[in-house]
């Protein structure tokens, strides 16, 4: 165990036409302190890819994680797919990345694109071993990890992006590395440099995919504690112990909502200075007080972060809003998504009488529903969740 965190985000575009996607990814805990993750993608499109890339990561994904061999996961893999009737074969591509104690990791690659490593956002080549196993040749890594390094896995969707359109052969790999190089962001996390990257792939297909196209990412990461604090506690008794108990832990600090932050500024002794310029016209504008990494409004910012976590575990498509915005709920969705990889929520339960007038369409009930909602899609995101009531 070290201060660092193996983080893990992946997305997917179906073919044209298509309902299902032919490729698939499955990520696996192991009792090592490991995380397997298994891109792989099916022969042709649709259903039958869709089950031939299923089935073969879900095998690998768990015999990995038991720490059982390649050469068995191959066997099991090979004896397992049902065969393509009209081809006659049962054929599945696969990529695993086995990342051990975030210090190694292990790349097993059979026919997709070679993995990319990005060192501090610079392309850095890797030795590949080749072995027969069976029919099939792998090609197999060992690479010890820094914090920071970023492994991008692909499907073949990606390099024929653009065939006949953009270019004549392609996006070739090194196009993509160019790519990466260019667009890379020390903060982004591995979905949002992947959504970047399928985003890309689906320009340059015209938005009309001519492949199953995914982008899977890892990335080594130094732990990042967020603590966030909404709502005051339910008997005002319990105020000194829950302010007492939010600063003390580790980490960044959100306060959220009008009447919680100006109970933190007098804990702290300290002056709640509000802003009066909007950012974003929809998102009410934040508040300083020192020692505090954030101040917002509270429910209407926290709501609109649930939907941006919703969207994150979908297609991820509102990235461009608040990844680059700059107003309370895009700084609390970059602090969440982007940096933190373990979340304190400090919820207290009084009920706000402003919030009870049925004319408005908030209530304590629906207060409590967003917390519930958010901590599931952070959960979600690989996040670990520690909810305290007050």
């Amino acid at each position: 165990m070290n201060s660092h965190c193996t983080d893990a985000g992946y997305i997917s575009v179906n073919k044209y036409g298509e309902l299902l996607c032919g490729d698939h990814v499955e990520i696996a805990e192991g009792e090592d302190n490991s995380i397997v993750m298994v891109l792989a993608d099916g022969l042709g499109s649709g259903v039958k890819a869709n089950i031939l890339s299923t089935l073969t990561s879900k095998i690998i994904s768990t015999m990995i994680a038991n720490d059982m061999s390649i050469e068995d996961c191959v066997a099991t893999v090979a004896s397992t797919l049902p065969v393509c009737e009209l081809r006659g074969i049962a054929y599945s591509t696969f990529t695993i990345i086995h990342v051990t104690n975030n210090r190694t990791a292990e790349i097993i690659q059979y026919d997709n694109p070679h993995v990319i490593l990005l060192r501090d956002g610079i392309h850095c080549e890797y030795e590949m071993k080749s072995e027969k196993i069976g029919d099939k040749t792998i090609l197999q890594s060992k690479i010890d990890l820094l914090p920071g390094d970023v492994l991008v896995a692909l499907s073949d969707g990606a390099v024929y992006a653009g065939v006949g359109k953009a270019f004549n052969f392609g996006w070739q790999r090194q196009n993509i590395i160019e790519f990466l190089e260019a667009t890379y962001e020390k903060m982004f996390s591995p979905k949002t440099l992947s959504t970047i990257l399928l985003e890309q792939c689906i320009n340059l297909y015209g938005g009309t995919p001519g492949d199953d196209t995914t982008i899977a990412a890892v990335k080594i990461k130094k732990k990042e504690y967020i603590n966030l604090l909404i709502g005051p506690p339910s008997k005002p008794d319990d105020l000194d112990s829950m302010m007492s108990k939010f600063f003390k832990t580790e980490g960044k600090h959100i306060i959220c909502g009008g009447t919680t932050s100006t109970l933190a500024a007098c804990f702290l002794g300290k002056e709640l200075k509000t802003n009066l310029e909007y950012q974003n016209s929809d998102i009410p504008p934040t508040a300083e007080i020192e020692g505090v990494d954030l101040v917002t409004e509270g429910v209407i910012t926290i709501n609109r972060v649930l939907n941006y976590a919703k969207n994150y575990l979908e297609d991820n498509a509102y990235y461009i809003q608040w990844c680059y915005q700059k107003d309370a709920a895009s700084d609390i969705a970059k602090l969440l998504f982007e940096a933190a990889t373990d979340i304190n929520f400090f919820v207290g339960r009084a009920i706000n009488p402003a919030h009870q007038n049925p004319n408005l369409p908030i209530n304590f009930s629906i207060k409590m529903r967003l917390i519930d909602e958010l901590s599931e899609c952070l959960e979600k995101m690989g996040k670990k969740i520690n909810v305290h009531y007050f």
